[in-house]
């Protein structure tokens, strides 16, 4: 018999240790091309954040204890590592040196040693495999401006690294074709990001005295400023897979190297985007399916949730595979008729999944490394709150407005009368980011606790088109910052899915801006709000974030804050903070690079200086979110009880 008791005061299996028990995470899925066997880089905060090597199917860590394989290449780091004929190459993340290591044996470093050199993205040539491009990143002026990306040569049997490409401001996904005979990467310069104008290059590969040359450089696709190209893949020697946005939506694409011609595969666009923006390194939506490159499975975003399709490059034809996994990332060509994949369900945690397709009408899909893909305990799928998603209104014209909802689920307990639930309006980070309906354990904790949940696909989010990204550019802290309070308005009143009065906003990183920002234009909104590493001072953003971020601000606010300085201290928090009422929860991490700790700590004494109402928690050794586990422990009980505080809730327990 269900317990009496009221939203919000509910008690859950799913504690803060269960959290943090289960929070390793996938960041890359590796497959040797020689050998065919499958790696993964894993992320355990229970190691203080450290980044694993481990051979997936043995569950065997490649390197141990003393190595982190991880790159601060972008700050967001990304493809940390490669694998190819029994050789695994990796940044470690303490010197930033590039190594080799065989199994079995110690790593042996492969560039030589240096403070200011980061490396990523390694790609082996298949003839000359002591010879590697890899993306550099030399921080020898550490001021953003003065940051140099370039894509090197490292010749591994004499530890030294030479320029092979440089002058544009980003590289990304150099890739040999199977022969060697041609080279293929990504590049792109501010004040672009990725997603606004990446460019795809090929060249022809030569070799002299033990090194590169590239010969007849030409641009594949993407064009500055309009269109986006990106995640190259060989198909076979003569076909590159590549998707671009040249339609509206991010579909796949093909070179074809015989005749120069870059084509859409498909014969009519499909309005999805078959790939996502590069914030990290390594991404791949992709991957050829037989050696003639003929045929590819890819993925693409349908509504926040991924579909996964067989593509014929000959034709254009595709077939949508019956698939269970609601987010598929890191699609990499294992053998023939077989692709290895990160999946994720809204019910079971991502895992390394493979894919057997010779039939496409019954794909075979086996989980590779099980113990990752349970949580542990495990959690009766009766408390899992199903994500349900729903398309609003923008007025005046109507415009569609994407949000998750996560009802309250908990067996054990029913509600006395017509109670609404507590809620918690959750703000994706990037801006240009997206919530996908993949299991997310924050969100469980708060719903089998008798919360609901909302998660809000402002305009600017990714995956629903170009043209649906576009609405925030120029337009950061005006449009995403309605689409919040209007999220919270519609479910509220004419849904009648939330208690308005007891409705909490948060987000990280730029959803604690557009958090910080909300409370400011829209007093009455929210009842609470926690901003975790949010910023405060966009004027400050500009001046001191990181070299990829670093002209970001130029598309979202319409210009650099020397072209338009109204508009950046009109929408920064720290200038409007005297209107912000709500109870503010603000965590930051004390080594932040990206947004770092004094835009949190500006908003905190402004807003004391005002009789606000904030608490302030600096989480000591800590970036841009929480690496270590005590500390993604702290920050989730900390929030917790912040809002059962606020909202004046009677635990039981």
């Amino acid at each position: 018999m269900s317990k009496i008791a009221p939203y919000g005061t509910w008690a859950s299996p799913l504690t803060a240790n269960a959290i943090i028990q289960n929070a390793a995470s996938i960041d890359d899925v590796i497959v040797d091309p020689v050998t065919s066997k499958i790696y993964h880089v894993e992320n355990r905060p229970s190691e203080g954040g450290r980044m694993v090597v481990v051979k997936t199917e043995e569950g065997i860590d490649v390197v141990g204890k003393d190595w982190n394989c991880r790159t601060g290449v972008h700050e967001y780091g990304g493809a940390s590592a490669t694998a190819y004929g029994g050789h695994i190459y990796f940044s470690n993340f303490a010197d930033g040196r590039v190594y080799t290591v065989e199994d079995g044996k110690e790593p042996k470093a492969i560039t030589p040693e240096s403070k200011v050199h980061r490396y990523a993205n390694f790609a082996v040539h298949p003839l000359h495999r002591h010879l590697l491009v890899v993306v550099q990143e030399d921080h020898t002026h550490p001021a953003p401006a003065d940051v140099v990306n370039t894509l090197c040569t490292v010749d591994s049997s004499t530890q030294t690294v030479s320029s092979l490409l440089a002058g544009m401001d980003f590289y990304a996904a150099p890739s040999f074709s199977p022969d060697g005979s041609h080279l293929i990467w990504v590049q792109w310069s501010h004040p672009d990001m990725p997603w606004d104008g990446s460019e795809i290059y090929i060249a022809s590969v030569q070799t002299e005295d033990h090194k590169l040359k590239l010969e007849n450089i030409r641009r594949v696709a993407g064009q500055k400023d309009k269109i986006s190209a990106g995640y190259p893949t060989w198909a076979s020697n003569d076909v590159v897979l590549f998707t671009s946005d040249e339609s509206g939506y991010q579909n796949p694409w093909k070179y074809t190297l015989s005749t120069g011609t870059a084509t859409a595969v498909l014969q009519t666009p499909v309005k999805e985007d078959f790939s996502l923006p590069a914030w990290f390194l390594g991404g791949s939506y992709g991957a050829p399916i037989d050696k003639e490159g003929k045929m590819a499975v890819c993925t693409a975003l349908r509504n926040g949730r991924s579909v996964l399709y067989v593509v014929s490059l000959l034709s254009g034809t595709l077939e949508e595979i019956d698939c269970p996994y609601v987010s598929i990332e890191h699609v990499r060509h294992v053998v023939d008729d077989v692709v290895v994949f990160v999946g994720a369900k809204d019910d079971a945690p991502p895992h390394i999944v493979l894919c057997a397709i010779k039939d496409y009408s019954k794909p075979k899909f086996s989980v590779l490394q099980k113990e990752t893909a349970e949580v542990k305990p495990p959690i009766p799928s009766s408390y899992i709150s199903r994500p349900v998603p729903l398309t609003l209104e923008v007025p005046p014209n109507g415009e569609p407005l994407y949000v998750v909802f996560y009802p309250p689920t908990n067996p054990e307990y029913a509600v006395p009368g017509d109670e609404k639930p507590p809620c918690i309006v959750n703000v994706h980070g990037g801006p240009t980011g997206v919530a996908t309906q993949e299991l997310s354990l924050t969100t469980q904790f708060f719903t089998s606790r008798g919360w609901a949940w909302v998660d809000v696909n402002y305009g600017g989010s990714c995956g629903f088109g170009r043209q649906y990204i576009n609405r925030l550019q120029g337009q950061w802290g005006i449009v995403e910052v309605r689409d919040c309070a209007l999220s919270a308005s519609v479910l509220a009143q004419t849904h009648s899915l939330i208690d308005p009065a007891r409705t909490a906003i948060r987000g990280r990183s730029s959803g604690g801006f557009t958090v910080l920002a909300t409370l400011c234009a829209y007093p009455e909104a929210f009842a609470a709000a926690a901003s975790l590493y949010g910023i405060s001072d966009l004027q400050k953003l500009d001046e001191f974030t990181h070299k990829f971020e670093s002209r970001y601000c130029e598309k979202l606010i319409g210009g650099t804050f020397s072209d338009v300085p109204n508009v950046y201290k009109e929408r920064s928090p720290i200038n409007n903070a005297d209107k912000i009422k709500s109870p503010l929860l603000i965590l930051q991490g004390s080594i932040d690079a990206v947004v770092p700790p004094q835009q949190a700590e500006d908003i905190v004494k402004t807003i004391k200086e005002n009789g606000g109402q904030v608490e302030y928690v600096l989480f000591e050794g800590e970036g841009h979110g929480w690496r270590k586990a005590e500390n993604i422990k702290a920050a989730l009980e900390k929030e917790l009880a912040f809002y059962e505080k606020t909202f004046g809730l009677n635990l039981t327990q």
